[in-house]
This record gives structure tokens, C-alpha cells and sequence, in this order.
């Protein structure tokens, strides 16, 4: 483990998915205690996209952004919303100069799978319709999350695929759950590991399906075909259960024709980026928002 994220370990609290109303509150409280995010030069405003339900988004707007980003939070479908991911929303606009769309999907267990799912897509087909007003280019537009925000990303990019749906020019996925089955390697060996333990995923995955079957679209890593893909950025933590199925989603791209760039953080855990004051996790942060500069690139 790196030395710098390792001195934090005693100091890291534990959230309970399985009580999903103590979690969000404990989860609340950890986010407002952390430092306030500079938002010099960039527009903010909250938006209600159209659906059934309506879906809340906080739009993030740095001057002369082209490109957009439909970012969807962590919290293993269960906790999470637009003000505890602000600092991350802001932060990822400041530094990949992108217009950043932070979604209030819906969570589990109140809502299971497809919600969260519908809200996501309905946001990102919104906003290629409507790019015009948003004052971007409907064709750099990219889906992006953390944990089962990324899990949502990646089903996301499937859906618009077979649907033929919104245009998609990138997805970012760093650190998700793609495999309720749970069967690699990390999975039945990473038990225990900070933030994310094996409970803490069977947890989210109850939560997230109930007693529906899992579908491609709720857990990637079933789906058969991964061509016709948009690029992707796959990112995992070393001592993460999700880590083997993340790298083998990245592999599987590959081999299907779709260009990947796979980053395998040694000596980190999953979530472990929001320990700032640790080089490698300044290193993570500044890699996520630099793939997605380079991605939504004229």
C-alpha cells in the first residue's frame, strides 16, 4: 500500500451500505467536511431535466468549454447526490476545462435498476439535444463516473450503442462495478480492503437489483459484444475488488476493436483519490480530468 494512504487507514470512517439511511447521512457529514472547491471562472446553475420523473443536474460551466461531460457520482448506487459530489463536479471542470453535468439519479434501494440507469441516459440524449443552448458541440460529449457512477457511464455507452441513441465520444470509468456475480480473483480475495469491502459490494448490488436478474445493461461485464464501443479511459485501484473485472472489461474492448487506455494505480484502494493530500491521489485526480481534456480535444 502507498505509505502516504496507508497512514490514513485508521482514520477512515466506515458507512454501512446496508443501513441506507444512516449511510447517507454519515455520508453527507463526510462531504461537507471537506475543503470548499474554487469555483472562480465557472459558471454553476442548476438545471430539471425533462422525464418521468424529472431529473436534477447541476451544470458547471468553465469559460470556453466545447465539450461536455455527463458525470455521475458513486456510493454504490445507494448514496450521493449534487452537493455531496460538488467539490469533485467542480473540480473536474476546473481542470479538463469541460462543461461538467453532475446527475441526481435516483438510488436504490427506493428506486432499483433501471432508474438509475433511465435518469442517466435520458440526461446525456438531453443534453445532445440541446447542446445548442448548452453552448457545446453535440459531438464531444462524453459519460464519466466513479464507482457505480462509472458502472452507469459504461451501461449508458451500451444502451446508446444498440439504440442507436445519443452520440457518445468518450466514457471515463474509474474504479466501477461491472460484475454482480463477484467471481474474479479480487473479488473473492480483497475482503476487507479499505472503503470497499466484499459485504459493502453485495450490499450494493441487493440494493441495486433487488430480485431482478442482472442484464448487461445493469452489470456490464454480461454483456456479450463490446464493439461499436466509443473510446474509453478505464482506471482501477490495486487492493480494489472491483479491480480484475475492470481490467478485464478494459481487455475485452480491446480485443472488440475499441481503443483503451487501461491505468492500474499500484499501492492504492478504491476511492482512495479522495485522500488529496497524497501524491498519488493528486496524480489520479489530474490523470482523470487530463483524459478527458484530451478526449473532447477539437
Amino acid at each position: 500500500m502507498d505509505s502516504e494512504l496507508e497512514a490514513f487507514i485508521p482514520l477512515l470512517p466506515r458507512i454501512d451500505l446496508a443501513d441506507e439511511v444512516a449511510a447517507r447521512g454519515d455520508f453527507a457529514r463526510l462531504a461537507a467536511a471537506r475543503p470548499v472547491p474554487d469555483t472562480a471562472g465557472i459558471g454553476i446553475e442548476d438545471r430539471a431535466v425533462p422525464g418521468d420523473p424529472e431529473v436534477p443536474v447541476r451544470i458547471y460551466r468553465p469559460q470556453r468549454a466545447q465539450g461536455a461531460v455527463i458525470w455521475l457520482h458513486g456510493g454504490g448506487w445507494v448514496i450521493g447526490d449534487l452537493e455531496t459530489e460538488h467539490p469533485w463536479a467542480a473540480r473536474l471542470a476546473a481542470a479538463s476545462g469541460a462543461t461538467v453535468i453532475s446527475v441526481d439519479y435516483r438510488l436504490a434501494p427506493e428506486h432499483r435498476f433501471p432508474a438509475a440507469l433511465d435518469d442517466a441516459y435520458a440526461v446525456t440524449a438531453w443534453t445532445a439535444e440541446h447542446a445548442a443552448e448548452l453552448g457545446i458541440d453535440p459531438q464531444r460529449i462524453a459519460v464519466a463516473g466513479h464507482s457505480a457512477g462509472a458502472n452507469l457511464a459504461a451501461a449508458v455507452a451500451l444502451r446508446a450503442r444498440d439504440q442507436q441513441g445519443p452520440p457518445i465520444r468518450f466514457q471515463l470509468l474509474n474504479e466501477p462495478p461491472l460484475d454482480d456475480r463477484q467471481e474474479t480473483w479480487s473479488a473473492r480475495n480483497f475482503t476487507d480492503t479499505p472503503w470497499s469491502t466484499r459485504a459493502q459490494v453485495t450490499a450494493a448490488w441487493r440494493h441495486y437489483l433487488g430480485a431482478t436478474p442482472a442484464t448487461p445493461y445493469a452489470a456490464p461485464a454480461r454483456a456479450g459484444d463490446l464493439s461499436g464501443l466509443p473510446p474509453a479511459y478505464v482506471a482501477t485501484a490495486e487492493f480494489d475488488p472491483n479491480r480484475d473485472e475492470d481490467i478485464d472489461y478494459a481487455l475485452r474492448m480491446l480485443r472488440a476493436g475499441v481503443p483503451v487506455e487501461l491505468h492500474q494505480w499500484p499501492g492504492t484502494f478504491h476511492g482512495s483519490q479522495a485522500i488529496l493530500s497524497a501524491e498519488v491521489s493528486q496524480r489520479q485526480v489530474a490523470e482523470l480530468a487530463a483524459a478527458l481534456r484530451r478526449a473532447l480535444a477539437a
